[in-house]
Order: structure tokens, then sequence, then C-alpha cells
């Protein structure tokens, strides 16, 4: 066979790689729409009935700033090629069927402000990867929410890079390991919510740098050891929630510094010591929850401030002594409840819950 002239052969190759050269696409078809790729910024499905997977031509509309394809029905998971919307600031793939984890290269969108995998039922939006460690490239993110999508693994000390965020939710997922204590970055937050996961390990005292904090939502976890006293900081806190964990040691006295609390929750731990006086600081308390734990002493007298309470938990500890007369002074309905029964209480009792106080051991009252 004649060989072809070597210029020839050159001219050959370059003419055949011109035409196997694809030019990227002008337009792209989404369910029935055309769009352009030059164009089109915005694309808002938000509850439109959506099948299927989420169709590849969508991840060439690198000009997007805005995507919103929550409440559907979508499957399958994320691609990786997520990554080449580097203009998003806004994402949202909440309450779907996706499945997978989430993919690594989410870390390439450095412009997004709000992120939202989130799902509102078991079995929507699963994920049974881990959350990785490229979030802490989305440095601009002031709202991230990856709750109930039974996400595995740690929470990633890269988090810590997120300082813009103002809400953080991670719950109803399966993360073990401990908070990292570079969540103290975080001081622009405002809600955390990591309840009902499977986190160990202590409350970091970094927590107290997040002053702008209005609430924490930590419980059905396995925390285990003490409240930290740096908790105190968090003035602007009105929602505590530690219940159904393993916490030790005693209740600080610094919570008396949160004088914005309304809600305050610790059942269900192994808190010992006494029910610190600086309690009544906490004025604008509306339900106060200590039971199911192992505290000792008395009902402080300072109780009677919290003239906003109206629910009050205090069962089951190992209180002792009489229950101060200020008690008296509380806006509840103790016939509802029984507010102070299986402790050590003595009689005589304030006549506002005298009928109410439940099943006391008075074995050691005079």
């Amino acid at each position: 066979m004649k060989k072809l002239h070597p210029l020839l052969s050159v001219l050959f190759l370059i003419y055949w790689g011109c035409e196997d050269k694809k030019e990227p696409p002008t337009e792209v078809t989404l369910w029935g729409e055309i769009y352009s790729v030059e164009d089109t910024e915005r694309l808002d499905f938000h509850r439109n009935e959506l099948t299927g997977p989420i169709p590849s031509e969508i991840w060439n509309l690198t000009n997007l700033t805005y995507l919103d394809l929550s409440q559907n029905q979508l499957t399958g998971s994320i691609p990786s090629k997520i990554g080449n919307l580097t203009n998003l600031t806004y994402l949202s793939l909440s309450d779907n069927h996706l499945t997978g984890s989430i993919p690594s290269e989410i870390g390439n969108l450095t412009n997004l402000t709000e992120l939202g995998i989130y799902g509102s039922d078991i079995g929507v939006n699963q994920y049974p990867g881990s959350i990785p460690p490229e979030i802490g490239n989305l440095t601009n993110l002031t709202y991230l929410s990856l709750g109930n999508k039974q996400l595995r693994g740690s929470i990633p000390p890269e988090i810590g890079n997120l300082t813009k965020l103002t809400y953080l939710d991670l719950y109803r997922n399966e993360l073990t390991g401990s908070i990292p204590p570079e969540i103290g970055n975080l001081v622009n937050l405002e809600k955390i919510f990591l309840h009902q996961n499977e986190l160990t390990g202590s409350i970091p005292p970094e927590i107290g740098n997040m002053t702008n904090l209005i609430s924490i939502t930590s419980d059905n976890n396995q925390l285990s050891g003490s409240i930290p006293p740096e908790i105190g900081n968090l003035t602007n806190l009105r929602g505590l929630y530690l219940s159904r964990n393993q916490l030790t040691g005693s209740i600080p006295p610094e919570i008396g510094n949160l004088d914005s609390l309304s809600q305050f929750d610790l059942n269900k731990n192994y808190l010992t010591g006494s029910i610190p006086p600086e309690i009544g600081n906490l004025t604008r308390l509306t339900n106060l929850d200590f039971r199911d734990n192992y505290l000792t002493g008395i009902i402080p007298s300072e109780i009677g401030d919290l003239t906003n309470l109206y629910r009050l938990y205090l069962d089951y500890n190992q209180l002792t002594g009489l229950i101060p007369e200020t008690i008296c002074d509380l806006n509840i309905n103790w016939s509802s409840n029984y507010a102070v029964s299986r402790n050590q209480l003595c009689p005589p009792y304030p006549s506002c819950i005298e009928d109410y106080v439940g099943e006391q051991d008075t074995s050691n009252c005079d």
C-alpha cells in the first residue's frame, strides 16, 4: 500500500480531529422546555412533580446562579458533574428520592450562599455516605441543611471554615464521633441542629465563642462529660435542648447568664449536684425540664422568680428538703402533671402543690 506523504498525513489527522471535536451545546432541553446555555441563570422547578434522575443536560448550564429542584420525586444520585456549576449561589435538592453520597465536587461551588439537601421523611434523600470534607471550601455559605439523610461518619473539622454560616442543620442522621472544636469558629451562627444522631464525646468549650446563637438543639445523642461553663457566654440563647444524652457533672452556675432563654431542656441525662440558685435569673423561661437526672439538694427559692414559667419538670431526681413557698408564685397548673414527684422532698408542702407532689421518699425527713 502506498504511504501518504507526511504532510498529507498531518492534514488528514487535523481534519478528522476537527470532525470528531464536538462544539459545546448552545441550548439544552429540560422537561420539554428549551434553555439557552449562555442566558439561563435561574431554574426553579420546586414542587413540579418531576421524576427520574436529574438530567445530565443540566450540568451544561454553567451560568446558573439559582437551581431549585426541591420537593419532587427525583431518583438516582447527585452526579459529580454538579461541580461544573461554579456560579451557583443557591442550590436546593431537598425532599426528593435521591440516593448515594454527596459528591466531593460539591466543594467546587465556592459561590454558594445557600445549600439544602435535607429530607422531610425517612427514606427521602438518603445518603449512606459521609459529609465530604470539601464542604469546607464553601466559605460563602450562610445556610447549610443536610438533615434527615442517614449520613454517616463524623462531622468534618473543615466545617469550621464556614464562618459566614447563620444556620446549620445536620439533624436525624447517623453521625458519630465528637462535635469538632472547630465549630467554635462559626461565630455568626444563630441556629444549630444536631439532634437525633449518634454523636459522642463532650460538648467543646469552644461553643462559648458562638455568641450569636439563638438555639442549640443537640438532644437524642450520646454526648458525655459536663456542660462547659463557657455556655454562659451565649447570652442571646433562647432555646437549649440537650436532653437524652449521657451528660454528667453539675449544672454550671454560669447558666444564670442566659437571661434570654425561654426553653431549657436537660432531661434524661446523668447530671448530679444541686440546681444552682442562678436559675432565678432566667426570668423569660417558659419551659424548664430537668427530670430524670440525679440532681440532689434543695429546690432553690429563686425558682419563684420564673414568673413566665408554665411547664416545670423536676421529677425523677434525688431532691431533698422543703419545697420553697415561692414555688406558688409560678403560673403553673399543678394538676396537669406531677412536676416534683419521685424525689425525697419533705412535708409540709406549699398549699399550691400539696395535692400534686406525687410519690416522695420521706424516709430521711424529720
